[in-house]
């Protein structure tokens, strides 16, 4: 089953929906013509069909394998990431000043959704050179910059982020790898981090690590921590690669999904490293990596669920079962098509709408990230406040959604979709790893009513509240899309009810917020697919009426139909629930569970 890239749906988003060339003058690296935004999404698209898809299957089978401490990717994994990087893909967003192309980040994050949905796994490794060089960038002395960035931006180097260890996860605080300052600005960094996605792999001459880690005789806890840049391999003065430095993968972890990804155990022992940003400063310089990666992650959750559902239909338009409630629709062969069944329907429908929900979403989310570094103050700091709002609900909801995605493309397949003679099964095992790493989808949801929403005194939330009623306000008496923008309307009401519950109830009890806040993260997720439905539909609408009869707008208009009647309702069960409160969870000793 091949997968296709939804170019035709990104261009619709890009183009009609967010109009994304209007805001040209917010970007001085990047050229955003129409043409060049159109010729990159293709030409992406083509790439992951063509050169990622194939391996996709063959590398969660073989996986990959280690030697000593080398680490080999499954057969043909390094040729093809050759090839993405002689093509240019690694290096659309970095900086022109380190190599880079200097586009957009709504137009890499287009292109990743493509890179991501051909095969997961791999898309990690430049996913993670990604959010490594960014919390360099953000954070590091020029000198360290200047080493590292330009071969990271081409993808000749690439990156990782080295948080967890045995005995912390979620706790980062329990750190114990530490620094000891060697004198003339370099660390000698021991201990052992595991879980480290691409942390060691044969696609490049050198691999840069970010490390979290302890300066001897800091303060325990999360101030205590620093971050530090580590090389698999030092630099010479001139640039090239030196001696190998004192770090090494000591095992490979056996996981259910993402095979071709090679997830490490890594152990330093006195690796030099230098230090990013400021002693005591680690957590703060690492969350620019780890906000890079939970956008990323929930790309990634969204971009399974596209290609599990692709499968899905594929096979629904192919298996012969049964025939339609209503009287045989292939009546010259032994059985109808099972998408003629209503249930298959929902089935396919469902993952639909919140594909194509989510898609938009992401785009939006990019272009936040685009306008956050606009040189116009009241721009940028708006973006900056969505920025921290919207990106635990993002991955979260979107990992959540696309693994139910795939779940159902399971159901779809039926006892085919259990076995490994279909994608399903791979989709489905890809997928649930999503929910985990960059931070539980639970702790994500404490991040978003715990921080996110005090945050500036509401600010963010305020704004976000604002932008729906304007929406509201000017497409309310337009008919075509009237159920689109009530449907809006009322999400957004549960919204703002759940979020004064949360301000009553949290604080005279923090259980409460914490036994609310997966359900409150689950209404903001439909209440901002609500605001991208009925975008869309206000986009698809005028096409229609301006006399366009290409049925894609009409298709989408369905979709976002369904998307109104089938799945918003939820919000309001999402509401009721976590008004409960804690007492129902907690009352309950440890030992009675």
């Amino acid at each position: 089953m091949a997968y296709k890239a939804p170019v035709r749906d990104l261009s619709f988003v890009l183009h009609d929906v967010l109009e994304v060339e209007r805001y040209a003058n917010h970007f001085a690296d990047a050229d955003l013509s129409r043409d060049l935004i159109d010729q990159i999404i293709a030409e992406g698209g083509k790439f992951a069909e063509e050169v990622i898809a194939p391996i996709n299957r063959p590398g969660d089978q073989e996986g990959c394998h280690i030697e000593g401490d080398v680490v080999t990717t499954p057969k043909g994994w390094k040729e093809a990431y050759h090839q993405m990087v002689e093509a240019g893909w690694t290096s659309l967003s970095f900086g022109t000043e380190y190599g880079g192309q200097g586009l957009p980040a709504i137009v890499s994050m287009a292109v990743g959704q493509f890179t991501a949905a051909a095969s997961a796994a791999f898309s990690m490794y430049p996913g993670l050179t990604a959010g490594a060089y960014h919390g360099i960038e953000a954070s590091a002395s020029d000198e360290l910059k200047q080493i590292y960035l330009p071969r990271m931006a081409t993808g000749e180097w690439t990156g990782t982020m080295n948080l967890t260890e045995p005995q912390c996860g979620t706790d980062l605080g329990m750190v114990r790898t530490k620094a000891v300052p060697n004198g003339g600005g370099s660390y000698s960094i021991t201990g052992q981090k595991i879980w480290i996605s691409a942390g060691e792999h044969d696609f490049a001459d050198n691999i840069i690590h970010t490390v979290l880690a302890r300066v001897e005789g800091a303060v325990p806890g999360i101030k205590g921590l620093s971050l530090f840049v580590v090389p698999k391999f030092l630099v010479n003065e001139d640039g090239s690669v030196g001696e190998r430095n004192g770090v090494q993968c000591a095992g490979l972890e056996h996981k259910m999904g993402i095979h071709g990804n090679a997830t490490c155990v890594m152990a330093y022992d006195n690796a030099k490293g230098w230090l990013i940003g400021e002693e005591g400063r680690g957590m703060n310089n690492m969350f620019v990596v780890m906000n890079e990666a939970r956008l990323g992650t929930g790309l990634q959750g969204l971009a399974i669920g596209d290609a599990a559902y692709q499968a899905a239909v594929e096979f629904a338009n192919d298996r012969l079962q049964g025939r339609a409630l209503t009287g045989a629709k292939n009546p010259d062969g032994p059985a109808d098509p099972i998408m003629v069944h209503p249930d298959v329907r929902r089935m396919l429908m469902e993952s639909k709408a919140f594909v194509e929900g989510g898609r938009a979403f992401i785009l939006w989310t990019a272009l936040q990230a685009d306008l956050q570094k606009s040189s116009d103050e009241a721009t940028a700091t708006k973006a900056k406040d969505y920025m921290g709002l919207i990106t635990p609900v993002l991955k979260a909801y979107l990992t959540d959604k696309g693994f139910h995605v795939a779940s159902l493309a399971m159901q779809v397949h039926g006892g085919s979709g259990y076995t490994e003679h279909f994608p399903a099964s791979q989709y489905l095992r890809d997928a649930r790893i999503t929910m985990i790493y960059e931070g539980t989808n639970g702790i994500q949801a404490l991040d978003l009513v715990g921080r996110k929403l005090p945050s500036n005194g509401g600010r963010a939330i305020m704004s976000w509240f604002a932008d729906i009623d304007a929406f509201v306000a000017e497409n309310g008496e337009d008919e075509a899309i009237k159920p689109f923008v009530d449907g809006l309307a009322d999400t957004k009401k549960k919204l703002q009810d759940g979020t004064m519950w949360l301000m009553q109830n949290g604080m005279a009890n923090p259980d409460n917020a914490g036994a609310a806040s997966t359900d409150y993260l689950h209404i903001f997720g439909l209440t901002a697919l609500a605001y991208m439905w009925a975008q869309m539909a206000k986009s698809a609408s005028a096409k229609i009426a301006a006399g366009d009869t290409d049925p894609y707008y009409v298709t989408k208009l369905q979709t976002g139909r369904y998307f109104v009647e089938r799945i918003l309702p939820d919000a309001a069960a999402h509401l009721v629930k976590m008004k409960t409160g804690a007492e129902v969870l907690m009352q309950m000793p440890a030992e009675a569970f």
